[in-house]
């Protein structure tokens, strides 16, 4: 088993879609409703990457084993320097370290990029796998929203997660 990690290409969005599919279609991790098709979720890492955010793929033995990407947290120009990560994995790599090195890499590529914070918006505090990962990686919680959301016939909270990068609120961003 060979665990490898790359930028995310077009070639991917049919596992990248399988792989959202059962979040959407199973879980309450993410709040849609209906399974975005290959050409919508084509056009959202387009955008993705279109405006600078990393969008990574890690594979084992040449399969698409989970994906994670960072986005703009908010769009107002004083969040610029804040993100929010999505890392999914397929349910057959669970546990084998994908989510792990998704995360480093997302962290590392975010502070590369000059960002400061990075939030995790994480669908149930039910989700303890997710809530595990993000603490291992210095995340912190920072509240839970009660029935934020609705899905699947029930209320949804919603825990937020947050942790710095690089100097963080230390000091000045460079391009400030």
């Amino acid at each position: 088993m060979s665990l490898q990690l790359r930028p995310a290409t077009p070639a991917d969005i049919p596992a990248i879609t399988a792989i959202y599919a059962v979040e959407v279609e199973e879980l309450v991790n993410t709040y849609e409703y209906e399974v975005p098709d290959e050409v919508e979720m084509a056009r959202r890492m387009a955008d993705i990457t279109a405006r600078g955010f990393p969008y990574l793929v890690a594979t084992i033995d040449d399969q698409v084993a989970g994906y994670a990407y960072a986005n703009s947290y908010r769009a107002r120009i004083a969040y610029q320097w804040t993100v929010e990560n999505s890392v999914y994995v397929d349910g057959r790599f669970q546990g084998k370290g994908v989510g792990s090195a998704l995360m480093q890499a997302l962290i590392d590529a975010c502070t590369a990029r000059g960002y400061r914070q990075m939030v995790a918006v994480i669908g149930e505090p039910s989700n303890t796998a997710s809530i595990k990962l993000h603490e291992r990686f210095g995340f912190h919680l920072v509240g839970i929203f009660r029935g934020l959301g609705r899905k699947h016939g029930r209320w949804l909270d919603t825990v937020q997660m947050q942790r710095a990068l690089g100097d963080g609120t230390d000091s000045a961003p460079s391009n400030e």
